[in-house]
């Protein structure tokens, strides 16, 4: 997606009716209306008349320097709400209603932890805080911990604003379950989760496990009031936090990247980095891996002291002497139980802190594949691990920042490889397009990934007219053609199949060229099902001795992923023309 600006005030929305009744008016002067003729109101619940009438007095004759004074009436209307025959309704209300008792009582309750997470079988200890900021009818009867079989007992005046701290101490079940968003408890399909407990869909986020049950008095009628344990700490520059308790494994690893690309049968080493969810951990990690690869060694031990530390291990992994792909996933046994779960943390300012636990494997790639030329200059445009994923296959990726673009500089590259949408956010291309142009006419290879058409900070973006569209292929599983299956950009200094084209990512390519002058040869052409065919994915011209070779395939999308096809078409689009030229360049200082 891109950034737009706001708007702000009043918006029209426009709906077409396309099936059922005819829109019916609020008012005869009035235009239709989609809500005309729908009850918002008690009226449509059976027996929720009588509630409306002591809420609507309460709010029409409201007490706003001392709102416990309709505490009565505000408890008479739950019990009324909890005989409601609509389940429905009394769930939705009972619970709205008591937070309005809460906020009218002054009433602040408060479990907290002695730390953000622990795991099953663990102690944990709890501070409880309750005060009355206004009533003087308040009693604690009792409050239960939800995995615990017991209440306490406490018939606890709550005087008014006197906080009540009290201590306790539990130990996590054995049997309960790990926090985690419940739309990711089941592996899903493309595009679609997997929710097991209907009732959770649209919930923001998954009801905790570990809540504090209150019973209280309050105006003489008992009250129940559910909360939930949370984590509560300070920084010094932004005060109080409160983060959700969550319950996480005893112990957790991943592994230092996502995805290892090899690119010839030399070993890597890889890291598996260990957390513990509780003090005093020992246990064992191996790797499951595909067959055909070796890992060395076959088992390490970690020791972790104190809860939430970590331990890094170093495993090297053997590649295939051929073409393979597999999952590398870490196994940490403890106490004969094995876990193959990672932890994710989703910390941002705008939305709760929430942890993930998810399958801990990566991607472990062998590609077959041939290189011609070393030393890539990269010019980057808004973001992407382009260069990153070069340098994993063996290329020598230096980054270029475009004010420093000269001659001398550009001599020392076999090729110049443009980052996605530079042409639209670089300024300081416009000035040194010349300079690239030459760099190709000179016999260097010149790629330009995708670029949108608008805001574009060149007037001619390839050595050659080319007009950009907003052409793509969403379809990731699209079928690519061969427009000229001879040509070297298919055949050297790899064999580009069909094949190589399965297993793509989210989409083929984006913003292809709609028009292009004769210089230019097509080598794709592909589109999405119903669609006219695309020819502008991949388009190639000679230019002087060397190459430019404008791009809106998805590559950038593909090399995060190990896609080998993609990797083997893009050496491909930077070896062509080098068959014959020394490409041993080195870096002059």
């Amino acid at each position: 997606g891109f950034g737009r600006l706001s708007t702000r005030g009043s918006q029209n929305e426009y709906v077409e009716l396309l099936k059922g009744m005819p829109l019916e008016k609020m008012n005869p002067n009035d235009n239709p209306d989609v809500f005309a003729g729908i009850d918002v109101t008690w009226n449509r619940v059976a027996g929720g008349k009588a509630i409306a009438r002591i809420l609507e007095a309460i709010e029409s004759d409201f007490n706003f320097k001392n709102p416990s004074t309709h505490l009565p009436d505000l408890m008479k209307a739950l019990r009324m709400i909890e005989a409601l025959e609509d389940e429905h309704w009394s769930d939705v209300k009972t619970k709205e209603i008591k937070k309005i008792i809460e906020a009218c009582a002054g009433l602040y309750l408060e479990v907290s932890a002695d730390g953000p997470t622990a795991s099953p079988g663990s102690a944990v200890a709890l501070a409880i805080e309750a005060l009355n900021r206004q009533a003087d009818n308040i009693v604690l009867k009792s409050y239960k911990v939800t995995t615990e079989p017991n209440s306490k007992v406490m018939e606890l005046a709550l005087e008014t604003n006197r906080r009540e701290n009290l201590r306790d101490t539990i130990t996590i079940p054995s049997n309960l379950k790990n926090t985690a968003p419940y739309w990711l408890n089941s592996k899903g399909t493309l595009g679609m989760y997997k929710v097991n407990d209907q009732q959770l869909i649209g919930q923001p986020e998954t009801p905790r496990s570990m809540k504090v049950l209150f019973k209280l008095e309050v105006a003489g009628q008992p009250l129940e009031i559910s909360k939930d344990v949370v984590y509560r700490y300070s920084k010094p520059d932004e005060g109080e936090l409160y983060r959700p308790f969550e319950i996480l494994p005893e112990v957790t690893a991943h592994l230092g990247k996502e995805v290892y690309i090899f690119d010839s049968d030399k070993q890597q080493d890889v890291e598996v980095i260990v957390r513990a969810g509780r003090s005093n951990l020992e246990g064992t990690v191996s790797m499951a891996y595909p067959q055909g690869w070796s890992v060395h060694p076959g088992m390490q031990k970690v020791s972790i002291a104190q809860q939430g530390d970590t331990e890094t291990l170093i495993f090297t992994v053997i590649p295939p002497k051929d073409q393979s792909e597999g999952l590398l996933t870490p196994m940490v046994e403890v106490n004969n139980t094995f876990y193959t779960r990672e932890l994710v943390e989703i910390d941002y300012d705008h939305i709760p802190f929430q942890t993930v636990i998810l399958p801990s494997e990566s991607k472990i790639v062998r590609i077959d594949i041939i290189k011609k030329g070393q030393t890539i200059g990269y010019i980057e445009g808004a973001g992407d691990a382009v260069p990153e994923s070069l340098n994993n296959i063996g290329y020598s990726v230096i980054k270029i920042k475009p004010q420093d673009i000269n001659a001398d500089l550009l001599s020392q590259f076999d090729a110049v490889v443009v980052g996605i949408r530079a042409y639209n956010i670089l300024d300081e291309l416009k000035f040194k397009q010349d300079l690239l142009f030459d760099f190709v006419e000179q016999g260097g290879n010149m790629i330009v990934q995708y670029n949108t058409s608008r805001r574009l900070k060149v007037d001619q973006i390839a050595p050659y007219p080319l007009k950009l569209s907003r052409d793509r292929v969403t379809d990731e599983n699209a079928e690519v053609r061969f427009i000229d299956p001879d040509h070297p950009l298919l055949n050297y200094p790899n064999k580009i199949e069909p094949s190589d084209f399965n297993g793509w990512v989210q989409e083929r390519g984006l913003y292809f060229p709609g028009e292009w002058s004769e210089e230019f040869t097509p080598i794709l052409s592909l589109n999405d099902p119903g669609e006219s065919p695309k020819e502008g994915s991949l388009l190639v011209a000679k230019h002087g001795k060397g190459h430019y070779i404008y791009t809106g395939l998805s590559f950038f999308r593909e090399f995060p992923e190990g896609v080998p096809g993609a990797y083997r078409l893009f050496a491909n689009m930077l070896s062509i023309g080098k068959d014959n030229i020394n490409l041993d360049k080195k870096l002059t200082d």
